[in-house]
């Protein structure tokens, strides 16, 4: 993609917060285990549990996926119930207090400070649906892994990624005619920019594309279409990209896991992409293929 400036050349103010990828997706289920079985088949491996709370902390190279089990103790916020809902996203952010006080002052709704003793209070602010969106400065030297969680014995800590799989983007449903609605928040808050139409990666190519101001990953904003702009539709994440070099060999590599593709006139594997099909109840990963010219490999 020439059109894409160089990471080193982008103005600050172009990045108002120092986004620096995502530092974790978390999803609430009551039902921790199964869900833990198809992150597994997926290629993460449980490393971490939470000190204090029902929390596990899945790994595959620089992605980490949280299974939170936890009773929700806010309002407006994910109870967890059977069927698996993507709850959180974490940035990674240069300075989380910063970025947390001018969500804050642009009008975004906070989350009250949970931290128990000797553990970090991650700051957030509410987002789309019962979602949560959180800042993290600390992903480097020491992360809030590092802190807040209890190594499981015995675990690799870093397991590798299968063919190099990577955080492509978080997929999100919105309401009818909603989507410029939400392009603006994201654009206001942390800086996405809006891609150009024509601009299309994987075999899903509806709805708005986003990148992120560190040009590492995507979000994808999808109207309701058909019968289904009638239908009382919750907005939500729905579910998550992984980049990978290769698509053929890394779906190959999860069906011998257990895992199953879509196959149907509309969706199929190219090389371009795939889809997973409905695990626990509406579970689904996208596979998308990147490049060096994607620029949405970067850990």
């Amino acid at each position: 993609m020439e059109h894409h400036a160089d990471h080193e050349s982008i103005p600050e103010l172009i990045n108002p917060i120092g986004m620096d990828g995502i530092e974790f997706i978390e999803f609430t289920t009551s039902r921790p285990q199964a869900l833990g079985e198809v992150l597994e088949r997926m290629g993460f491996r449980p490393v971490a549990r939470h000190r204090s709370r029902e929390v596990e902390l899945y790994r595959q190279g620089s992605m980490n996926i949280v299974i939170n089990s936890q009773p929700a103790d806010l309002p407006r916020t994910v109870s967890p119930v059977e069927h698996p809902i993507i709850s959180a996203m974490a940035f990674r952010v240069r300075d989380a207090e910063a970025a947390f006080q001018r969500a804050k002052d642009l009008g975004c709704w906070d989350v009250p400070p949970r931290a128990q003793a000797l553990e970090l209070n991650i700051p957030g602010i509410h987002g789309v649906g019962e979602s949560l969106i959180y800042f993290v400065d600390r992903y480097d030297e020491f992360s809030i892994f590092d802190i807040d969680f209890r190594t499981i014995p015995g675990v690799e800590r870093h397991p590798p990624a299968i063919n190099n799989l990577s955080f492509f983007g978080v997929v999100q449903y919105v309401g009818v005619e909603r989507a410029e609605d939400w392009v603006e928040f994201y654009r206001q808050i942390f800086g996405f920019t809006r891609i150009p139409d024509n601009v299309r990666y994987g075999i899903m190519p509806r709805g708005v594309l986003l990148q992120s101001p560190c040009r590492s990953f995507f979000l994808q904003l999808i109207e309701p279409e058909g019968a289904a702009q009638f239908a009382a539709m919750e907005e939500n994440l729905q579910r998550i990209g992984l980049g990978t070099p290769d698509v053929f060999g890394t779906a190959a590599e999860l069906e011998k896991r257990g895992i199953e593709f879509l196959s149907t006139e509309r969706v199929r594997t190219t090389e371009r992409g795939a889809l997973t099909t409905a695990l626990l109840g509406g579970v689904m990963f996208e596979l998308v293929h990147t490049s060096p010219d994607t620029q949405a490999t970067k850990s």
